[in-house]
């Protein structure tokens, strides 16, 4: 059995995965959405140039906390030779809970298409496919890839691209419904995303405006995708991984969280950050997202802003609490 005929039955089996987000998927969010259905998760991308010479921050990425079962881990950059490298360092530190590489192609921030880098290698699919080969050779896990539509709306190139990769041995490829030029405006085309499926026999993860259940599952019934990937939509919904796959297998409509079970969740959230992470920075961003749609919600956002420790957090959902009772 080859590796992409593994993941066509991983996917068959957890079709609902947690995508690979920069600064929000690390081990505290990753756990979080894993408790609620989330079995395959991502970590936040991780530079090849950088686990040249990583220290304990780098590591802190890619390597899984205790509870985590598997990781996939998402490397960017665009020299083979630091892909083979940094393929065979990730396969050593993780061990045997690496469940595959991906190789982003699909980040549209300036400072990384700048370098050559992300989805600026759908404008270079020469290098990409050394990347791709590269990645391979040293791999002992799938290889995956992340692109997005095109680079430009008059050069939407992924059918093509992903013919290339697997030809280069990538086991899957994940598709972003826009270019990079669109970054996250305007509708993700899912069309698009199954002209690539079509375009291809290895399997193909959709990804693009799935901020709901239901959109989760219209992307599979719509679209020749293997599965979806979750991103901003588990932004303060980590349940919408379990949900998904209700609605999807056994048509179970998804229940309405109410404050408290959010509230709740805002603090297993904080405790999580507090035992994994060396500073509750992050904490800032994503307790805003649990309490939209709260009463007062704009003033306690003005409120979280302010906290700088888990004990200020905590003090504060004890607040909010007391306001919704």
């Amino acid at each position: 059995m080859s590796f992409s005929d593994d993941l066509r039955k991983l996917y068959a089996e957890q079709p609902i995965l947690l995508a690979p987000m920069a600064g929000v998927t690390d081990a505290a969010y990753r756990i979080m959405c894993r408790r609620r259905g989330a079995r395959l998760a991502f970590s936040e991308m991780v530079s090849v140039a950088g686990l040249a010479y990583a220290n304990d921050k780098t590591w802190r990425l890619v390597v899984p906390a205790d509870e985590e079962p598997q990781i996939c881990v998402q490397l960017f950059g665009s020299k083979p030779e630091q892909f083979a490298s940094a393929v065979e360092a990730v396969q050593e530190r993780v061990g045997d809970r690496l469940t595959l590489i991906d190789i982003n192609m699909a980040c549209p921030a300036r400072k990384v298409i700048t370098k050559g880098e992300g989805s600026a290698l759908m404008e270079t699919p020469e290098l990409a496919e050394e990347i791709a080969r590269a990645a391979v050779a040293r791999a002992q896990v799938p290889v995956t890839v992340k692109m997005r539509i095109g680079f430009r709306s008059d050069a939407r190139n992924a059918p093509e691209l992903a013919r290339r990769l697997e030809d280069a041995g990538v086991a899957a490829v994940a598709v972003h419904g826009r270019t990079a030029k669109q970054l996250y405006t305007g509708q993700a085309d899912w069309s698009a995303i199954d002209e690539v499926a079509q375009a291809v026999s290895i399997p193909v993860v959709g990804s693009g405006d799935v901020f709901t259940a239901d959109a989760a599952v219209r992307m599979l019934r719509e679209t020749a995708a293997s599965a979806v990937f979750v991103a901003r939509g588990s932004y303060g919904n980590p349940w919408i991984f379990e949900d998904a796959l209700a609605l999807y297998r056994d048509g179970v409509t998804p229940p309405v969280r109410d404050a408290r079970e959010r509230l709740a969740a805002l603090r297993e959230h904080l405790t999580l950050v507090h035992e994994h992470l060396p500073l509750m920075a992050r904490a800032r961003t994503f307790a805003t997202w649990y309490l939209k749609g709260m009463p007062h919600a704009a003033q306690w956002r003005g409120r979280v802003v302010q906290c700088t420790t888990y004990e200020e957090f905590m003090a504060l959902v004890d607040e909010i609490e007391a306001d919704v009772a």
